[in-house]
């Protein structure tokens, strides 16, 4: 009678391995939810340990509950801390800087405007604008807005 290498193998090498193999991945991926499932594992490994009479029907219940359970409360506590959908982009430093329109820029027609020196890496832009501002005459820049810049007229 042959047996496989699996059915040699405690209970604790199982989970220990799975678990290690299971946080291996996620330093692969970088995700963060494959670590979870690797850490419950380890720790039924410990449990495994500790109690080795433990049934195979407890053991995958115990695991389900517990990597759920951990899944679930790092979502619940995790927060961003940053926004990431505006890497490149400046984040309020160009806001108020003046430059001249080249192309008329009304709220249904894009313009143009020139800077003297460059704006975030260019000196020509697209504008946007809530107004008409005829070309020729200065405008500020009010947000950035994706390869954009939303300008209004300037107070003189």
């Amino acid at each position: 009678m042959q047996f496989g290498i699996i059915t040699m193998l405690e209970p604790l090498w199982i989970w220990g391995i799975l678990g290690l193999i299971l946080i291996a991945l996620e330093m692969l991926s970088g995700t963060f939810y494959i670590l979870w499932f690797g850490i419950a594992a380890l720790g039924l490994s410990l449990l495994t340990y500790l109690s080795p009479t433990l049934g195979i029907a407890w053991q995958l219940l115990i695991y389900a509950v517990l990597s759920l359970g951990l899944l679930a409360i790092w979502k619940r506590f995790y927060q961003r801390k940053s926004d990431d959908s505006s890497i490149g982009q400046s984040r309020g430093e160009e806001i108020g800087r003046v430059g001249t329109i080249v192309e008329t820029v009304t709220q249904r027609q894009n313009g143009r405007i020139t800077f003297a020196q460059g704006v975030l890496g260019s000196r020509e832009w697209i504008a946007i604008a809530d107004e008409t501002i005829e070309a020729g005459n200065d405008a500020a820049i009010v947000a950035v807005e994706g390869n954009r810049l939303r300008v209004s007229k300037t107070s003189s």
